[in-house]
């Protein structure tokens, strides 16, 4: 195709009543599509429902030790679970604390904890003047909003082919004591599903930050959430902390949430030994335990990593062609026009879209008009402010594959419209 940005005033204007009445044909359809959150699909879902039936009696609700999961206690997880998450992450049993349904609220209880009581002896971050997070972008609106509600000031880091730009983080983390934590979506990272390189890894590892108590909250939310049979490597950090005398500055944070059911999943935080021992005592006082039985279901189902990696496969089957669907479409529609780049990933659960600069707000109210929901126009970066408002955050996930097809059509056309419409606004007399 030809790029839009050689073509003349005239041909624009005639592209522009094409597109228009396409939009049209669109709107009549009366759409009601949702492809806002990485949502799994139902077919996703369905997979898990034999781990229902796993617990279903008084003798399958003891754990290996003879543990009525019924009753209270096992504030940390079960040891079995401990060692099945130990696998995944690639760290010790004693590394791990298993909790809840969600990796967002043990972040969240995480941050709030240095808020209220410090980290290993630091003083609480309440007292500070002044709390900042490093945020690289484009990235996870959940990460910003947990910072936003506790009024910590965010600072946006871009993002690089292979991780965040690590002399602005160690610029950052070494000149200024209040940077007390970095977001971070290591492994398919939401939304761009790029995986950080072993030197960013060892980048971070080797950071000398100006406070005692900074903190890499590292997200590794898509640890094995792979859509094509590539699969990325990521390094392990903790291991790499150790090794450069720093093992308590890392929190990791995982979960089945996209793996069974998202609101019944099994979280877990991985860390050095003093930062579980220091959040268990807190935790005694908060909960006399997690859900152990849905603990037991997760373990019985998976029965070990072999059963969970033959799980994912089932996951990559549905994923996989729902990507491929949108990758197609985009670069049919979009290919050449000189208007768009988005990534290509190998996992994850998103596609990074970037439209022209100062466009990604009409595309997303272009989509609405015409009855399909996206990620809001600017989700990706701290306070919903994405300075070029360019970046679109495409979630395949949930819809079918035939509604997928709909949607990222009418998302293509509705970014030719947006990117016409700004080429004809340089000159207002054709508008």
């Amino acid at each position: 195709m030809t790029n839009l940005s050689s073509r003349s005033s005239k041909e624009l204007l005639m592209l522009k009543e094409q597109l228009a009445a396409q939009y049209k044909a669109y709107q009549a359809q009366r759409l009601n599509l949702n492809m806002a959150r990485g949502k799994p699909g139902k077919e996703q879902l369905d997979l898990s429902i034999p781990m229902l039936t796993c617990v279903d009696s008084a003798e399958t609700c003891k754990a290996e030790d003879g543990t009525d999961c019924r009753n209270y206690g096992g504030l940390d997880g079960l040891p079995e679970a401990k060692r099945l998450f130990a696998e995944i992450l690639d760290v010790q049993p004693e590394n791990i604390l298993v909790g809840g349904n969600s990796s967002l609220n043990m972040m969240y209880d995480t941050v709030a904890r240095a808020m209220l009581f410090g980290v290993n002896g630091s003083l609480p971050w309440c007292k500070l003047d002044k709390i900042k997070f490093l945020c690289p972008v484009p990235g996870y609106d959940r990460h910003f909003a947990v910072c936003e509600s506790l009024g910590i000031e965010m600072i946006p880091v871009e993002m690089q082919e292979n991780g965040p730009d690590m002399a602005a983080v160690k610029h950052l983390v070494e000149s200024d004591p209040a940077v007390k934590g970095i977001w971070c979506v290591p492994k398919y990272s939401n939304p761009e599903g790029k995986t950080y390189s072993d030197a960013v890894v060892d980048a971070f590892s080797s950071l000398q930050p100006a406070a005692v108590d900074f903190r890499i909250f590292w997200d590794n939310a898509y640890v094995i959430h792979h859509i094509r049979d590539m699969h990325d490597h990521l390094k392990n950090i903790l291991d790499a902390c150790a090794a450069h005398n720093h093992p308590d500055m890392v929190y990791m944070f995982a979960s089945t949430s996209k793996i069974t059911f998202p609101g019944a999943g099994v979280a877990v935080l991985a860390s050095s030994v003093a930062n579980i021992t220091e959040a268990k005592q807190h935790m005694s006082a908060q909960t006399i335990g997690p859900d152990k039985l849905n603990q037991l279901r997760h373990l019985r189902f998976f029965k070990d990593l072999t059963g969970l990696e033959a799980h994912m496969q089932k996951h990559q089957a549905i994923l996989a062609p729902k990507f491929s669907a949108v990758l197609e479409i985009l670069q049919k529609e979009l290919g050449g026009l000189g208007i768009a780049n988005w990534t290509e990933p190998n996992g994850g659960y998103f596609i990074s879209f970037n439209a022209p600069d100062n466009c990604a707000s009409r595309i997303v109210e272009l989509c609405r008009e015409a009855g399909v929901v996206t990620t809001p126009a600017g989700a990706t970066f701290p306070y919903h402010k994405d300075p070029r408002d360019r970046n679109i955050r495409i979630a395949p996930t949930m819809p079918s594959l035939d509604e997928l097809r709909t949607a990222i059509s009418l998302f293509a056309l509705c970014v030719k419209l947006a990117a016409v419409e700004k080429l004809l606004a340089r000159e207002p007399s054709l508008v």
